[in-house]
């Protein structure tokens, strides 16, 4: 499994749009939660050409506050989540949980609860 650090450095990869620095820590069939259209997404190249779509029309920074271990193994992430438009506008600010499942020391799996 991935270590706190590992995951800190996920979020600092995404916000820096490094796509590959993410990727890096994800199974090749990872599954991943297509937030910003609904469903979810598989694999490298499509979370690739999602975020690439998503980054092109909004502009998303989360930043992690809190972890918690689950007793099924997977890892709970409270996530501070600011989505603005192309022009700096705020479309939504909340928290949300991102709950990572882990198969052979990588993310598997992704999902979203909306906390506020």
């Amino acid at each position: 499994m991935l270590h706190e650090n590992d995951i800190k450095e996920l979020y600092a990869n995404f916000n820096k749009r490094d796509i590959d620095g993410v990727l890096k820590l994800f199974d090749a069939d990872v599954e991943w939660p297509n937030g910003w259209e609904g469903g979810y997404v598989n694999g490298h190249r499509q979370v690739r050409d999602y975020w690439t779509r998503q980054w092109a029309e909004i502009d998303p920074l989360v930043i992690p506050v809190g972890f918690n271990g689950l007793a099924d193994g997977r890892l709970q992430v409270e996530v501070k989540q600011t989505i603005k438009d192309k022009n700096g506008e705020l479309i939504a600010e909340g928290i949300v949980m991102h709950i990572y499942t882990f198969a052979d020391g990588l993310i598997s799996r992704m999902d979203i609860e909306i906390v506020s």
